[in-house]
């Protein structure tokens, strides 16, 4: 048994190295509206920012949410 936790553990990763991140599919509309932001697109920007930070919210995901709320910010 040892040797199937340390391969779990392994494959797993060490937890306090570990950085977080948001599930693929959930933090697309925050990297879209960051790219749109950086590159002028405003409207575009506001519509994915503010479906991520929706999202975000009803999630209760408080990371992701504070990000997506921080670009809403810079767009203003």
């Amino acid at each position: 048994m040892p040797n199937s936790m340390a391969s779990a553990r392994d494959a797993h990763g060490n937890p306090s190295r570990r950085t977080l991140h948001a599930p693929t599919g959930r933090s697309l509309p925050l990297g879209l509206g960051k790219l749109y932001r950086r590159t002028g697109k405003r409207e575009q920007a506001k519509e994915h920012l503010t479906t991520a930070t929706t999202m975000y919210r009803e999630m209760d995901m408080r990371f992701w949410l504070e990000q997506a709320e921080t670009e809403l910010r810079e767009l203003r």
